[in-house]
């Protein structure tokens, strides 16, 4: 990656919905060799998806907490068990004291008890320790 593609994934994760034009003149190029070189990051994996960041709040997901899983057993295979849990926003792996961390976002706290008792349901699962986020300072794109 170059300076220009750098400058390109800056602005498209600030916003993704910008044309090609727009995109473009912020980084010295023409519209179509703005797109050619998105095209290009598509292809290299590097630009994985173009979404829209959307108020969890305004959606009815205003409850946010984070999830240390403990295990009596290796989680490493477990990853479409999580992901069939729709509220768990992301599902990491870790290393420490727990072995898996997973972002959820529900409704209600009673949603939330819900999807602890569903991730009980894992195998492997010995144990949970949620933290609620009472509020959001800020979450920012990548830094390149």
């Amino acid at each position: 990656m170059d300076g220009i593609d750098r400058a390109i994934v800056v602005r498209l994760q600030q916003d993704a919905g910008q044309s090609y034009a727009a995109l473009g003149a912020a980084v010295g190029l023409s519209a179509g060799a703005a797109h050619e070189r998105v095209r290009k990051l598509r292809e290299r994996g590097v630009i994985r998806s173009t979404t829209v960041d959307v108020d969890p709040a305004a959606v009815g997901s205003g409850v946010l907490a984070f999830v240390m899983v403990d295990s009596n057993a290796w989680m490493g295979d477990s990853g479409g068990q999580f992901a069939a849990i729709a509220e768990i926003q992301e599902a990491h792996i870790i290393a420490g004291s727990a072995s898996v961390l997973v972002k959820v976002r529900t409704a209600t706290t009673e949603q939330l008890q819900d999807v602890l008792r569903r991730l009980y349901a894992i195998e492997g699962v010995s144990g949970t320790q949620a933290t609620v986020a009472l509020a959001t300072f800020f979450e920012r794109p990548l830094p390149l």
